[in-house]
């Protein structure tokens, strides 16, 4: 089942700077943010090093800067 649900311009703004790809729909995205509230729920004492990580890692991907599997693989000699 599927609903609409009304954002202001302001909010879809700023969940599209949260899309890792340019395809991602809003259903991932509201799904890895509820996920990732839960887990500060639950780790509190995590939660500002995750979340740093987080930033980092999505940085990292928007620049390019990651190994695919197969590159994995390889590197691992998998």
């Amino acid at each position: 089942m599927e609903t609409t649900i009304r954002l202001s311009n302001s909010t879809k703004e700023q969940l599209d700077s949260f899309k890792q790809y340019k395809s991602e729909s809003y259903d991932e995205l509201v799904r890895k943010l509820i996920y990732l509230a839960k887990m500060c729920e639950k780790h509190p004492e995590l939660s500002q090093k995750t979340i740093f990580e987080i930033k980092e890692a999505r940085e990292r991907i928007k620049k390019g800067e990651f190994y695919t599997e197969k590159e994995a693989k390889k590197i691992l000699g998998l």
